[in-house]
């Protein structure tokens, strides 16, 4: 079979049809051009080139030949190209699992910068909540995770990518919606539509922590599991919540959002999670992508 070397030495010398200018643009003296060529024929058992003492012309088989050679050439650019595109982690695909609530600011804000830093990378998002995000890393369906605190286990990486505070979500009717700066006492005895401590655990020990430690005592009227079914409550009139900053971003009609104040500044976090013997190149550049989010400020 020939080498790619004989393909570079037979285009070289079919757009110059003159061995020594090839030569030349090879970089080599004109004997082992001569035998390059010599080579490339005997394997192919086909003259490429007629010659004489004045011109070198191709051969009917020289111009067909000319023209899959440059394609060959081309493909085999293009899958080097590839190659160390895909061990720098500029190419490829990653599945990425997240949790509903942190799409409404982290994830967008990752998934924006990713399509502009990794173009020709191919990202596929699964929504998912953290423990089964730990399930699917530990069995393969994804490479790496974006998930509230929990436990981490042997063999996974874990690093804190995303931290923000807390709001009161009131019906725009509501007293504590007029209050532009309200704290977590404005909730002694109110009632509160809560997080479930089975289906949305860390919310809700986070802020039965929070109002433990302010000594607060509201009125549970509900139990929920994700953001948005909370705060369609409280749109509805059932009572107050305390959401992630993020949400903010939803923009309900009737629903009024207040930071509060809390001991801790940013007490809601985002960690990412991948396995330690991940072999994914892809993974080293989504982990410093989501690093350089948590340093930099959003857009309110």
């Amino acid at each position: 079979m020939f080498e790619l070397n004989q393909l570079v030495c037979f285009v070289t010398l079919a757009e110059e049809l003159h061995f020594g200018r090839a030569a030349r643009r090879l970089a080599m003296t004109q004997p082992p051009l001569s035998r390059q060529i010599q080579l490339l024929e005997h394997h192919l058992d086909t003259k490429l080139f007629d010659r004489t003492s004045r011109t070198v012309r191709l051969t009917p088989a020289g111009e067909r030949f000319l023209v899959e050679a440059r394609q060959i050439l081309r493909l085999a650019e293009g899958a080097s190209s590839l190659a160390k595109k895909v061990a720098l982690g500029k190419t490829g695909s990653i599945r990425i699992g997240f949790t509903a609530a942190s799409a409404y600011d982290f994830v967008p804000r990752l998934v924006t910068a990713c399509l502009a830093e990794l173009p020709d990378v191919d990202l596929s998002l699964k929504e998912m909540v953290s423990g089964d995000q730990m399930e699917a890393l530990g069995s393969g369906q994804i490479d790496i995770g974006f998930i509230r605190p929990l436990l981490v286990r042997h063999g996974i990486e874990s690093m804190k990518v995303f931290a923000e505070g807390m709001c009161l979500a009131a019906p725009a009717g509501h007293p504590l919606a007029r209050k532009r700066s309200p704290t977590l006492s404005d909730l002694h005895g109110q009632p509160i539509v809560m997080y479930s401590p089975h289906e949305s655990r860390y919310f809700h020990e986070l802020v039965v922590a929070q109002l433990a430690q302010a000594n607060v005592q509201p009125r549970y009227v509900q139990y929920l599991g994700q953001v948005h079914s909370l705060l369609s409550l409280v749109r509805a009139g059932l009572g107050l919540a305390l959401v992630p900053e993020s949400a903010t971003g939803l923009h309900l009609d009737n629903v009024v959002m207040r930071l509060v104040a809390l001991r801790s500044k940013a007490p809601v976090e985002v960690h990412a999670v991948w396995r330690r013997d991940a072999a994914s190149p892809l993974i080293p550049q989504i982990v410093a992508i989501a690093k350089r989010l948590a340093h930099r400020p959003r857009r309110r």
